[in-house]
C-alpha cells in the first residue's frame, strides 16, 4: 500500500455552478486533510461529498458556510472524511468569483 500526501485541488475560485472539484481515481481511497475557503468580498460555499454514481444533492451536503469579507475558513466538517474510488467533492458558491478554494489530502493505492 502506498500513501501519497498531495494537493488535491490547487487554489482557484469555485465555479458559479455545482461543480466536481476532485474525484478519487480507480483503485484509490482519499482522505481529506485540509479544505480551505477564502472570500475577498464575502460569499457562501456549499460542499457535497458524493458517492460514486450519485449526484450532488441535499442527501450528501456536508456543509454550507457563509464567509465574511477577507475571511479564511478551514472547513473542519470535511477533515478526515474518506472518499472511495469514484467518490467526489462538489461545490456550489453563492455567486461567481466569491470563494477561493484549495484541497489537500492523502491518496492510498
Amino acid at each position: 500500500m502506498t500513501v501519497t500526501a498531495k494537493c488535491l485541488l490547487e487554489a482557484k475560485y469555485a465555479e458559479n455552478a455545482q461543480t466536481t472539484q476532485y474525484t478519487a481515481a480507480a483503485g484509490t481511497r482519499t482522505i481529506i486533510d485540509k479544505f480551505t475557503g477564502y472570500s475577498p468580498a464575502g460569499g457562501t460555499l456549499s460542499v457535497n461529498l458524493v458517492a460514486s454514481g450519485a449526484s450532488a444533492a441535499a442527501l450528501n451536503l456536508k456543509v454550507v458556510k457563509t464567509l465574511a469579507a477577507n475571511e479564511t475558513y478551514t472547513f473542519p466538517e470535511l477533515v478526515g472524511h474518506i472518499l472511495n474510488p469514484g467518490d467526489f467533492i462538489s461545490t456550489l458558491p453563492g455567486g461567481a468569483s466569491t470563494v477561493v478554494i484549495r484541497i489537500s489530502g492523502r491518496e492510498t493505492t
